[in-house]
């Protein structure tokens, strides 16, 4: 009778341990879950800059699953003939900090890898709320919205002043594309 006692008390704390872990590993797992919802091919469409567009954005995992990798490529042309704008976004989960940690490279811009152009962004349920900040205390707080309903994502971007005077930049949305990949990726 005593060793099934402690069979029976073995099976519990395993149990009790298990079901602790996998609950650690699920909120874990939480904000890469809502990444994943990023992944694929996507036609954005909106204003941005007071000016409507349409930009085809790509989106996948890279390195180990460790970044998603957003490359953003607008349709409308330059003088020379390419892109108007194009953007190499990075995200990664920062597990330490329980954030997002975001490099945004574009056209627009050169920038140097200074610290304050790292944005961060603490998850906020199906939102991605990111502050990038400038030294003078302004910044730009960009946010990707995702709708579980529609399958679809909302960008906003607003410009902060040093004064915390907001103004709004971007309100665009991106919904899956049709068109099949060519590209041979």
């Amino acid at each position: 009778m005593r060793t099934f006692r402690v069979i029976v008390a073995v099976a519990i704390a395993a149990l009790v341990a298990s079901t602790a872990r996998a609950q650690r590993a699920g909120a874990a797992a939480a904000p890469e879950a809502l990444l994943d919802k990023m992944t694929g091919r996507w036609v954005l469409t909106g204003t941005i800059g007071k000016q409507q567009t349409t930009h085809d954005v790509d989106v996948d995992w890279i390195l180990n699953r460790e970044y998603i990798r957003i490359h953003e490529v607008s349709r409308e042309k330059n003088a020379a003939g390419g892109p108007e704008y194009e953007a190499w976004i990075h995200i990664a989960w920062d597990a330490k900090k329980s954030e997002y940690a975001v490099l945004w490279l574009d056209n627009t811009a050169v920038f140097t890898f200074a610290a304050d152009g790292i944005g961060h962004a603490k998850p906020d349920g199906d939102r991605i709320p990111i502050l990038f900040t400038d030294p003078d205390g302004g910044g730009i707080h960009t946010t990707f919205s995702y709708d579980r309903t529609t399958d679809t994502w909302s960008w906003t971007i607003d410009n902060v002043d040093k004064m915390g005077r907001v103004s709004s930049f971007a309100k665009v949305t991106l919904r899956r594309s049709t068109q099949r990949d060519t590209r041979g990726i």
